[in-house]
This record gives structure tokens, sequence and C-alpha cells, in this order.
């Protein structure tokens, strides 16, 4: 008899335990059952280790070292991802280089979510003429294809700026070039998905309480919108690294990206396409280009993990 009464007793502290639950703990509850978030969640922990891991072990100085009595050799145990064209320790350059791929695709997103997120939510909250101008503005910036855009801002702005000091590093002003080119068009997308984000908020019965109150236009937006539109915009921004550092090598594949002496993963392969190095030395162009395809495919399931997880509507079990 005791048995039976115990048990409706775990079941229902069973249940009032799961309805405590925050928001928060379920989201973290989905993503670690989503096996593809995961393994890329593992995937970009490692690639960062490696990044930060071996900036104590090489110097940036290591990284610039050329010695061309050891140029194009193959892997080894002094030199484990071989050396380049000038002697360089390509394990070194793809440390330093992967530093500067991420700043750029951090830093780019930045830029892109800051104006994404503000012309979404100025057009999707006030509507009418604000609403068909910034729209029309952003049709007409996605009409025009990104990496023509890319290329020639890349070229007109080339040389504009000197090289920056920061941290105790040299960067060439191409990078800072580079992250404002890829956050100014990589925007639009973000825009129109805060943009219906805010339509649909907008006419909810908490913000008509707010508006009843007195809540100004600017503190509805920025206290009650848009910590509701978080989910899209941290999805969007997570994809959007990813984007980043893929527009960043192949802008620097063709030579308009980053420039010497600052290393990224892109001029790096930009470096072993010359001289039919892809063919006679593949362990030049072989290192970076992995580092890349892991990067990408692990912000991209962390990503598609983070959209499910962030979806109160999801129907993955907790």
């Amino acid at each position: 008899m005791a048995t039976a009464t115990s048990q409706p007793i775990k079941i229902a502290s069973i249940e009032a335990n799961h309805k405590t639950r925050t928001p928060l703990q379920m989201a973290i509850t989905r993503f670690a059952r989503h096996r593809a978030a995961m393994m890329g969640f593992v995937l970009m922990m490692a690639v960062f280790l490696y990044i930060i891991i071996g900036s104590f072990i090489f110097t940036e100085k290591d990284a610039n070292f050329n010695d061309t009595s050891i140029r194009l050799m193959p892997p080894s145990a002094e030199h484990p991802f071989g050396t380049d064209r000038v002697g360089r320790d390509i394990m070194a350059r793809t440390i330093y280089g992967g530093q500067i791929s991420l700043i750029i695709g951090a830093l780019a997103v930045i830029v892109e979510v800051t104006l994404g997120t503000a012309l979404g939510a100025i057009a999707g909250y006030y509507g009418g003429i604000i609403d068909s101008l910034l729209m029309r503005f952003t049709e007409a910036m996605l009409s025009i294809p990104s990496l023509l855009l890319l290329l020639v801002m890349a070229k007109f702005f080339s040389g504009q700026i000197p090289d920056v000091h920061l941290f105790g590093r040299t960067f060439s002003g191409s990078v800072v070039v580079i992250i404002f080119i890829l956050g100014l068009t990589s925007w639009m997308t973000l825009a129109r998905i805060v943009r219906s984000t805010v339509l649909s908020l907008k006419e909810q019965d908490f913000i008509h309480a707010a508006r009843a109150l007195g809540a100004t236009n600017s503190r509805i937006i920025i206290a009650h919108i848009l910590p509701n539109s978080l989910a899209s915009i941290i999805v969007a921004g997570t994809l959007g690294v990813a984007g980043a550092i893929l527009s960043e090598a192949y802008i620097s594949f063709l030579g308009l990206g980053v420039q010497a002496p600052t290393a990224s993963w892109g001029n790096i392969l930009t470096e072993a396409q010359e001289f039919q190095i892809i063919k006679d030395a593949p362990w030049y162009w072989f290192f970076p280009g992995m580092l890349i395809l892991l990067t990408v495919l692990s912000i991209n399931f962390v990503g598609d993990g983070l959209r499910d997880a962030l979806d109160p509507r999801s129907d993955k079990k907790v």
C-alpha cells in the first residue's frame, strides 16, 4: 500500500521539477541532445584550443620568419605542417592566420548584427513609409551580387588604411577594411528576419500593455521586442561568422583580402596556388584548407543546434 502511494508522489515531483525549469535550462538540454550541434561544438573548441595553445608555443615572429634554404619542405618532426615557398613554418602561419580569420569573422558579424537588427527593428516597428524606404534599400542591396560588391570595395579601399598595432601585434590595414566590407555587405538578410519577427511581436498583448503604461517607442523596442527576437539574431549571427570566414577566404584567395605581413587562412591558400604548388606541395594548401572546412562546418552545426534549442516550439523532447 505504501508503494502504491509513493509512486504518484514521485511522478508528481518529477513533473513539478520539469515545470519549474527555466527556458534557458530547457534550451541547453535541447542543444545537448542535438548530436550534430555537439559534434560541431567539440570541433569548434578543438580549433580554438589549437589557435590559443599554439600562440603560446609559437610567436608571431616565428610565423613570419623565413629561411629559403628550407623552402617547400614536406611535413616533418621539426615542421609538422611543412614549410611554405619562402621557408616559413606553415603550422605557425595557420595558428596566427586562424586568429585573424576568426577575428574578422566575429567583428564582421558584430557590424552585420548591429546594422541588420537596428534597421529591421525600426522598419518592422514603425511601418509605413519608413518601412517601405528601408526595405526598398535592403532589396536594392540584395540585388547586387555580394561577391562583386566585395571585390569592388576591397579593390577601392586597398592600401587606404595604415597598419594597426594592437596587443603587441601588427595588423595590416586590410584587416580593418575587410571587417567593415563584410559587415556592410551582409546585414540585409538579418534585417528582413528581424523585421518579420518585430511585425508579429508588436501586435502582442504585452506590447499593447507596455504602450498603455506610457513606455516610449525606443523603450518598447529595446526592452520588450529585441529580447524576444534574440533567438533569431543569435542563430543568424552564429551562421554569419561561418559566412564571413568563407568570404574572407575567397577574397583573400583572389588577392584582394588580408595583405602581408598579416597571415590568414585565405591568403595562405593564395600563396599555395602559385607556381603549381598545389600539385608539387599539397601540404601547403591542405592544412589551411582543412582548418577552414572544420571551422565552417562546426559553426554551421552549432548554429543549426541553436536554432532548434532556442525555438520554444521545438518538437525535440527535453
